[in-house]
């Protein structure tokens, strides 16, 4: 049986960036992933970096971080990611209150420009403008996280880490001591385990006995094939309703039941371009306790097509194909990054409500914490 510094359960955006930062501190690191080509939320996200939304210093310490890491990223991977700084607009539907709701986006360390419907559309011309009141724009960067996921892969071969398929069943503890992981198709042994799993994170940790506030929602998207048709910005709705959502379920006792009730539903017409010219339309944010409940696609996909068609229809019906997948977020906090004292060796890095961009400056410091003992950022973590 093979025997590590640290194994990475998780080869998301989290476990993959974190894996590159400790094979750069010279630890022999091994990266899990239970399958070839995971469709999981990294590879159906919008890729947006929002380094505006900082609201303390930590945050926005990291937000300034990390979108210096991204304009220097394709140097450190030495593969291009397809980074980009464009323009988000958060659209204010011609109901909802323009100035109250700008005083609510004020409150981040980058505040936004309040544009009117003529300002709006001026800016992206594909945008109805009997849908809205006006928008928000902010400053934002933008990855392709598949080209993401896998340059952060190869880089952490060619650091000498190691990365294996195999889905993790359990935690392997001696007396107290997480010392590595049981997979279905072998053992692994290590001085320290990482759980980066997103949202199946909180099923290995319950499994293990621990109890963290850690959750999940069940996401629907559409991705299309490359369009003639051009998207010049990022739009999505300037609403919170997710955020709201999450933090309201995460302080109820509903995740026991694992039922496929549906204690909350969110959609959010957005759209993003990548530079291959396909799309990644809307998002339906369902808290549903089950982590593989039984999600009706054609319903899905009819209420995203409907919602893009209110405030982007040219995009509507383009052709592409409904996907779901599970987000991970934490409880009352942006992400939960930390150590487990009650089983020495094992951590959690997951639970980001924003990943892009807090995922890789984190994972510097979270490295560096794990290899040295001590990091100033995470220190303020505790």
């Amino acid at each position: 049986m093979d025997k590590y510094d640290m194994i990475v359960i998780g080869a998301g955006l989290t476990g993959c960036a974190l894996a590159v930062e400790l094979a750069k501190q010279n630890v022999e690191v091994l990266l899990l992933e239970k399958t070839d080509n995971p469709v999981n939320a990294t590879v159906l996200s919008y890729g947006g970096i929002a380094y505006w939304c900082g609201l303390d210093e930590l945050t926005i310490k990291l937000c300034e971080e990390a979108i210096e890491i991204y304009r220097h990223l394709h140097n450190q991977l030495d593969e291009d990611v397809e980074f980009r700084e464009i323009t988000l607009l958060f659209t204010i539907d011609k109901n909802q209150d323009v100035y109250k709701t700008f005083e609510e986006y004020k409150r981040f360390h980058i505040q936004p420009e309040l544009l009117d419907v003529a300002e709006t559309i001026s800016l992206e011309p594909l945008i109805n403008p009997e849908a809205i009141a006006g928008s928000l724009k902010f400053p934002q960067g933008h990855i392709n996280p598949v080209k993401l996921l896998q340059a952060y892969r190869t880089k952490l071969e060619k650091l000498g880490g190691k990365i294996i398929t195999d889905e993790v069943i359990s935690l392997r503890e001696n007396k107290g001591r997480i010392e590595g992981v049981n997979g279905k198709d072998n053992s692994y042994l290590a001085e320290k385990v990482v759980v980066t799993a997103g949202a199946f994170s909180r099923q290995i940790l319950r499994e293990a006995g621990i109890n963290l506030p850690l959750y999940f929602s069940q996401a629907q998207v559409i991705k299309t094939p490359p369009s003639e048709i051009k998207l010049s910005t990022l739009v999505m709705p300037a609403t919170t309703n997710r955020l709201e959502t999450e933090k309201k379920v995460a302080q109820e006792d509903i995740w026991e039941s694992q039922s496929d009730t549906i204690y909350g539903d969110v959609l959010e017409a957005g759209a993003i371009q990548f530079k291959d010219g396909s799309y990644c339309l809307g998002q339906i944010s369902q808290i549903i306790p089950n982590l593989n409940p039984k999600i009706d696609a054609k319903t899905g996909e009819r209420r995203l097509r409907e919602a893009i068609g209110r405030i982007l229809p040219a995009l509507a019906q383009l052709p592409g194909r409904w996907y779901n997948c599970q987000v991970a977020f934490a409880g009352g906090a942006p992400f939960l990054v930390r150590e487990i004292p009650e089983k020495e060796g094992l951590s959690v890095f997951s639970g980001f409500t924003s990943p892009f961009v807090f995922v890789p400056p984190l994972a510097y410091h979270f490295a560096r914490h794990l290899v040295t003992g001590f990091d100033e950022i995470i220190g303020l973590l505790a």
